[in-house]
């Protein structure tokens, strides 16, 4: 049976950070209203929490999967383990369809993005 110690880890370029191997994208979590494939939270969140079991400490998602309802359902999973996991997102997309400023890559867009997503995820900027 495959255990946390079978996880292998590398640095994450030349940060001084450390991560696992495998990268686990969050896009399949979320609202299925979004896409149909995507997973309701309770079962993104067992999913999850089998990743974390088995060692997986880096984790990918972006504003836009789920209209942010993946980063929602990644911050709880990762609640109180935020030093020991390194969460990758992704700005850019438009996340409100009324307004065409919610979106972009500009300084103000990005920082928009970062603050959403932290806010979405439960963790606040250091």
């Amino acid at each position: 049976m495959v255990s946390a110690d079978d996880m292998e880890y590398t640095s994450l370029g030349t940060t001084g950070i450390e991560v696992s191997r495998i990268c686990l994208g969050c896009m399949s979590f979320g609202d299925p209203d979004w896409r149909e494939w995507v997973l309701p939270p309770d079962e993104g969140h067992e999913l999850l929490e089998r990743a974390l079991e088995l060692g997986v400490t880096f984790f990918d998602t972006a504003n836009m999967y789920s209209k942010g309802e993946s980063e929602r359902i990644l911050g709880e999973a990762l609640e109180g383990r935020r030093d020991e996991t390194v969460v990758a997102t992704k700005g850019y997309f438009q996340m409100n369809d009324e307004n065409p400023h919610s979106g972009g890559l500009s300084r103000n867009d990005s920082a928009a993005s970062r603050s959403t997503s932290t806010r979405f995820i439960g963790w606040t900027t250091q």
